[in-house]
Parts: C-alpha cells; sequence; structure tokens
C-alpha cells in the first residue's frame, strides 16, 4: 500500500546483508528517477563517493545536506525532511553533479584536514584539525555550504576557517548549548546562500564584542572545573599549538589536565608556604594559569607531591615535556600566586591575540566611545 510498507517488509525478509539505511533508500529514489540511458553513470558516481567516505560517513553527509536545506533541528527521520526540504531532489542530476558529489569532496577534506590549493592550503587544514578536535559538528553543513561555493578562492577559504575556529571555540568556552549552536550556524548557512558579506559586523560567523568578552572571561576563569575534560584538553592543546608556533603534534593515546598546584594540598607541604591564604589557592588553582598537559593518565598521589618532586617524577619524562605549556612549568624554580598570575596574563594575551578578543576595559572602552 506505501513505500513505507514495502521497506517495513523488506527489512523482515533481509535476513543477510546490511540492513537498508536512509541513504540507500534515497539512492533507490534518486537514481529510480534518472532516465535509463543515465542510470547506470550515475550510479557508479553515487557509489564512488560513498566509498571513498565510507557507509557510516556518506549517510552523516547526508544529514548534514539535511541541515544545510532544513536550518533547524531536525523534527522528522532523515528521509522525510530530505524529501521535504531538499528542493534539487526534484532534478535528481543536478542534485548529484552539483550537490552531493562537490559537497562528499569537501567533507573528506573537512574530515581529513586534507584541503588542496595552490596557497593557504596547510593554514586552512590546520584549522581544520582544531575544528575536528571539537566535541560538536554543527559547524559542518554552513562549511560544506561555504566550499561549494568558494573552494576554489583559497584567500576566502583561510579567511573563513580563521573565523570559523574563533566562533566554534568561542561557542565551546562559552558553553553554548545545542540548540544556541544550530541557530548560530543555520544562521551562517543562510547568511552565505544570501550572498552576504561574512566579515561584515552582523555575520553570524563573527563574534560581537559582548560574545568576545564572554569568551575572554571565561577563559581568564577556572575553565578547569567549568568545562568538561574534553572541552578543556582541547583549549589546552590549541593554547600548546599556538606557543609552539604550529611546530608540535599531538599524536598520543593520552592527554590529560594536572594542576600544578594541587587541588588538596598536603599539610606542611611547600604548597601551603606559598599559598598560605585558601582564597587565593581557590583563585589560582583551576584557572589555566595553573594548568599543564600529560601524556598519561592523572595519578591522584602524585598530584601531591612538592614542586621538585612533581616536576622531576611526574610532569616531565628525562627532564622534558613534548608540551611546551608543561616546559613552561618546568622552568621555574618555585610556583607562588605571582609567579601563576604572569602566567594567566601571557596565556591570556595569546588567546586574546590569536582568537581577536576583547577583555572587559577594552569592551568598556569602545563602548564609551560609542
Amino acid at each position: 500500500p506505501s513505500q513505507q510498507s514495502a521497506f517495513r517488509v523488506f527489512s523482515v525478509l533481509n535476513s543477510r546483508g546490511l540492513d537498508l539505511s536512509a541513504t540507500d533508500i534515497l539512492k533507490a529514489q534518486i537514481i529510480g528517477s534518472i532516465p535509463d540511458m543515465q542510470k547506470t553513470a550515475y550510479t557508479a558516481k553515487w557509489e564512488d563517493a560513498e566509498d571513498d567516505l565510507s557507509r557510516t560517513t556518506f549517510g552523516d553527509l547526508f544529514s548534514h545536506i539535511r541541515m544545510i536545506y532544513r536550518k533547524s533541528k531536525p523534527k522528522a527521520t532523515l528521509l522525510k525532511e530530505f524529501n521535504d526540504h531538499v528542493t534539487e531532489l526534484k532534478n535528481p542530476v543536478r542534485f548529484i553533479d552539483d550537490i552531493l558529489l562537490p559537497m562528499a569532496r569537501s567533507y573528506e577534506e573537512v574530515l581529513d584536514a586534507a584541503y588542496e590549493s595552490t596557497a593557504h592550503a596547510e593554514e586552512v587544514n590546520e584549522s581544520l584539525r582544531w575544528l575536528n578536535r571539537l566535541e560538536f559538528t554543527d559547524w559542518v553543513p554552513p562549511t560544506l555550504a561555504f566550499m561549494v561555493r568558494f573552494r576554489q578562492q583559497p584567500d576566502i577559504v583561510r579567511r573563513y576557517f580563521r573565523d570559523l575556529e574563533r566562533l566554534a571555540y568561542g561557542m565551546l568556552i562559552s558553553k553554548f548549548g545545542i540548540n544556541e549552536r544550530i541557530d548560530r550556524f543555520s544562521r551562517l548557512t543562510h547568511h552565505l546562500e544570501s550572498g552576504n558579506d561574512l566579515w561584515d559586523d552582523a555575520s553570524p560567523l563573527q563574534l560581537t564584542p559582548n560574545e568576545q568578552h564572554a569568551v575572554y572571561s571565561a577563559l581568564d576563569g577556572p575553565i578547569y572545573s567549568t568545562l568538561a575534560a574534553r572541552a578543556r584538553a582541547a583549549v589546552l592543546l590549541r593554547l600548546d599549538a599556538l606557543l609552539s608556533e604550529g611546530g608540535a603534534t599531538y599524536e598520543y593515546d593520552t592527554i590529560t589536565v594536572e594542576h600544578v598546584l594541587p587541588q588538596t594540598p598536603s599539610p606542611n607541604s611547600i604548597w601551603l608556604e606559598w599559598f598560605p591564604d585558601p582564597k587565593d589557592r581557590i583563585t589560582w588553582v583551576h584557572r589555566v594559569g595553573n594548568l599543564a598537559l600529560l601524556t598519561r593518565r592523572k595519578n591522584s598521589a602524585a598530584s601531591n607531591y612538592d614542586f621538585a618532586t612533581k616536576k622531576r617524577a611526574y610532569f616531565a619524562r628525562n627532564g622534558i615535556s613534548p608540551f611546551v605549556i608543561t616546559t613552561q612549568v618546568l622552568d621555574k624554580n618555585e610556583w607562588t600566586p605571582v609567579v601563576v598570575e604572569q602566567r594567566q596574563k601571557d596565556i591570556l594575551a595569546v588567546f586574546e591575540q590569536h582568537w581577536r578578543l576583547q577583555d572587559r576595559k577594552s569592551l568598556l572602552d569602545e563602548l564609551i566611545g560609542l
């Protein structure tokens, strides 16, 4: 009686082989609408794209394409929303040639950080590597829409990914919710499709002055306690890469964030001599100025070592660390509030420059000027 019933019967009878996915159904629908003399060629194009990405990733691509057209949180199945919103399905040849295949190529480049161009490819791929470390992928749909339009213009591509990294990490640090992210990236897609300037102050790609201040304030706060483990590790790794000026790689099985000043220093330890005031310990213990990176799992016993022992036995192997931000700790002879405060200022200056952030004073100065 209906296509849905036919798929249900197929699923019951299909005791071998793979279950039908939404993309399998769309393939039958789209290829089936192409004239017979072109079917073989377009089937090959479709299957080559699926093989290049893998079956699962190819399905993810369709979810991203759905979001490009839907521009809101999904409210029905992929199959239904694809048919309801992807207008190019009325012309299946155009859909495959102008939408599916270019986006499949761009999606592969995005996932592999393998953009190829006569200029700026490495800068773009560095931004892509950091975007792929994020715990969300809401930035992908507008990026595919962008790449279809501007892939051959490397100057614009470099500028876009630089600002996309800034926006996405700003969202991470400011703890945007999923609905806020979907709304922002959907507005970015609409902005792109409307041909508007991506670098205008009103562009969804740009952080507003208030958003810049929110990101700066969050970075200046207790990020260890406010960000989830994966998020704070991503932020600190980004910092480490900036400090290393692009020379670092991070292919370690385990990367963890550790406090220099322990969360619960032992009585009569050097930590309580350096931080005798409990308020100072509370102020600094979870802030980025007091954090380092390790290539091993955290050890609660080692966390309370005195500074000299912690540097030698925990923060370094054979006296060295692969992380610049941890090497900064190893270079210190003492770890006092003055040292941590200066390190905090230095780190914030790095973030402020790279992500073009405004601290509260700069924001107030700008508002007064207006």
